[in-house]
């Protein structure tokens, strides 16, 4: 069966609405190069390379990005181990509360991060718990937990039980059907999870600006640097970087997702 071609106006529209989305996106890459310091003339008023080394140099820079990717790490880990861990139990086990549970794990996301980021502030001075890489950690788990959950729950639940069985009923043990039965039917929904998990914690603002004290990832870094900027092109330069470290985590999601409309041992 023949598809219609959509309107000219609808493909119109939609390359306005990608322009609108994009177009800022490509300033930032043309304004990392630009021989201009205090300010962004339109158009550049020379091309260089310098500010790239210029940033290569700043170890204010270092720490922050360093910070932020192993922030990223850690809670990117804690993600896929109490998400999967909470989406099993969801998804493969009938209790009293279970939607109940299944909410309130995934509530963080739903809530602005500002109501998050005051929540756990208070809750880390009522513990009296310095601020410290773990307490952005925590932070960023929160929300984290919520990406791996989503993928993990909808993979249990497309998953046959009777594979699960099928294992047990052949003689294997509890680890044995983990390993070989239920994690390469799940594995790709945690890769994808704990993509994203990566690249949401890389980019997170608000709710570390509560959780982070006198720390300073990446983003907070960049927000400071624009209210107070040394050299603004560094900043331009440090976004670049930013959009190359997020951008593989996504497509990488968007890549392992396809075609996977069905699992191993139902109908794949």
């Amino acid at each position: 069966m023949r598809s219609e071609s959509a309107p000219r106006s609808l493909k119109l529209a939609a390359g306005l609405g990608l322009a609108f989305l994009h177009l800022p996106i490509l300033l930032i890459f043309v304004y990392a190069f630009t021989s201009e310091e205090k300010s962004f003339a339109w158009p550049p008023p020379g091309l260089t390379l310098k500010w790239f080394a210029v940033t290569w140099g700043r170890a204010d820079v270092w720490a922050a990005l360093g910070l932020s990717l192993k922030v990223a790490a850690i809670s990117t880990l804690l993600a896929m181990l109490l998400g999967s861990l909470c989406a099993a139990a969801v998804a493969r086990t009938r209790f009293f509360g279970r939607e109940t549970i299944s909410l309130l794990v995934i509530l963080p996301i739903a809530l602005p991060g500002v109501v998050t980021g005051i929540a756990l502030r208070s809750a880390f001075s009522l513990a009296d718990i310095p601020f410290s890489t773990w307490t952005i950690v925590l932070g960023h788990a929160t929300f984290c937990v919520v990406i791996v959950y989503n993928n993990a729950v909808a993979r249990f639940r497309r998953m046959h039980g009777s594979l699960t069985e099928a294992s047990m009923d052949l003689g294997a043990d509890l680890f044995q059907t983990l390993r070989f039965v239920i994690l390469p039917n799940i594995a790709t929904a945690l890769v994808v999870g704990g993509m994203l998990a990566f690249a949401l914690s890389f980019d997170e603002v608000i709710v570390t600006t509560f959780t982070a004290g006198q720390q300073q990832t990446l983003p907070i870094w960049m927000l400071e640097e624009l209210v107070r900027p040394r050299e603004r092109p560094v900043t331009n330069v440090v976004a670049m970087v930013v959009f190359v470290v997020t951008l593989p985590p996504i497509l990488g999601a968007w890549l392992l997702t396809r075609g996977t409309d069905t699992v191993a041992g139902h109908g794949k």
